[in-house]
Parts: C-alpha cells; structure tokens; sequence
C-alpha cells in the first residue's frame, strides 16, 4: 500500500535533508558545527579540502535547510540550523557498533 500523498510528501522532504547530510565531508561539517559557528576558512582546515570545494557543500546544506549563515566582514559564518541533527549522527554511530559487533560475534564462530 502506497502512502498517503501528504505522507509521501513529508517523506521526500525528510529524504532530501538526509542526502544534504550524506557524504563524509558533510558529516564531518556538521560535526565541527557541533561546537559553535565557524568561518568557511575554519571549516575547510578541518575537513581538509579547499575552501571553493567546502563553499559548493555549505551551499548545498543551506539550501537544504541544515545550516545557517551570516556575514561578519569578509568572513561567511556557518552554524548548525538545528543542532539536534547531531543525535541523528549519534544513533548512526550506535547502529554502526551493533553492526560491528554482530560482525565480530559471526566472525568468532567461524
């Protein structure tokens, strides 16, 4: 049975947020966006990339509606729009040490 059309909707959207999040240089923003605002020079020393490869993800996540920015001179400031997104990242984590834990156990047995 198919959602229902509202449903279908709200799914598409939640899909959308996600992808904006998918990928490790994303992940990694947002994990050094746990701490507080940065500056996108800040962000790209962290993540170890350039700052125009840095630039095109922020982009993304703000179009997406995962981070804010603002102006601070010359400076473009990034934080967390909702910094309840880390949860998100930590329940991942959780998931990924059950995995790994389940793996260990069925490679003991062998």
């Amino acid at each position: 049975m198919a959602p229902a059309s509202a449903d279908a909707r709200i799914y598409q959207l939640q899909a959308r947020v996600l992808a904006a999040a998918a990928h490790p240089i994303r992940l990694a923003i947002i994990d050094f966006l746990k701490d507080g605002e940065r500056c996108v020079c800040d962000i790209a020393r962290h993540v170890d990339a350039n700052r125009s490869n840095v630039s095109r993800h922020l982009g993304l996540m703000l179009r997406a509606g995962l981070v804010d920015c603002r102006k601070e001179g010359l400076r473009q400031m990034y934080r967390l729009r909702a910094p309840c997104v880390v949860n998100f990242l930590a329940c991942v984590n959780k998931v990924l040490r059950h995995e790994l834990a389940r793996t260990q156990a069925a490679l003991a047995r062998l």
